[in-house]
């Protein structure tokens, strides 16, 4: 997937999650963050940061922040372009062999998964979680406690139980990491859902990114450490 009009920044502040200011060659830009996690080790005052302008010129906010650059590693923190690039692969031929049809917002049970893959095996059920968080070349998931991840969580293995097929995707939305692993430091409910939910038969499988300012790529397989 491709962003339009890209320009770098070097970010000030974050005065709440929806906001940030950035400074750029034509001054200070009051951003729209895409991302509301806390993403408090890549927005620090100084790291270079890169905006897309907005298309509606009447918006408040003339730019969304896409990415960040960390210590040299380029990270997309976008929360909208995991579950585009994915689309994007499986409809290329990624992740599985015939898929015939990609239904998004997949209502099932009390959730509204990401996606739901009809194949000639039947449905397969799909959530994709974007990764942000990397600590000393491993990146962790979440960033933040997040109860809605543990329902979907359950939704996946009640989908198991019923017959289909089910899978957690972890888009690492960065390049050169050697494994993800669960956040339990920040939320232990998240990994033990999701180690309950691999014993019971849910997939579960991770893929970094080929990162630029203006672009996001699938990549290559990461192992998941449970």
């Amino acid at each position: 997937m491709r962003y339009q009009t890209v320009i770098p920044g070097r970010f000030l502040s974050r005065p709440n999650r929806f906001i940030a200011h950035v400074e750029t060659e034509t001054g200070v830009q009051v951003c729209h963050v895409k991302n509301t996690g806390r993403c408090r080790e890549l927005l620090v005052p100084g790291a270079t940061v890169y905006l897309e302008r907005a298309q509606n010129p009447a918006r408040k906010t003339h730019f969304d922040l896409i990415a960040v650059d960390k210590k040299g590693l380029l990270i997309n923190m976008d929360a909208q372009a995991p579950n585009r690039v994915f689309a994007e692969w499986v409809q290329d031929g990624g992740f599985l062999p015939d898929v015939r049809e990609i239904l998004p917002e997949y209502r099932y049970g009390a959730s509204r998964l990401d996606f739901c893959l009809k194949t000639p095996g039947g449905l397969h059920m799909v959530e994709v979680k974007g990764v942000t968080l990397e600590e000393d070349g491993a990146a962790r998931f979440p960033d933040a406690p997040t109860e809605r991840g543990v329902k979907h969580i359950r939704e996946l293995q009640k989908a198991v139980t019923e017959g289909l097929d089910a899978t957690l995707f972890f888009v690492v939305q960065m390049g050169s990491v050697r494994s993800v692993t669960p956040n339990d430091a920040t939320h232990p409910a998240f990994g033990a859902a999701l180690r309950e939910a691999v014993s019971a038969g849910v997939h579960v499988c991770a893929y970094d990114c080929a990162v630029s300012p203006d672009s996001l790529e699938i990549w290559e397989r990461v192992p998941v450490i449970l």
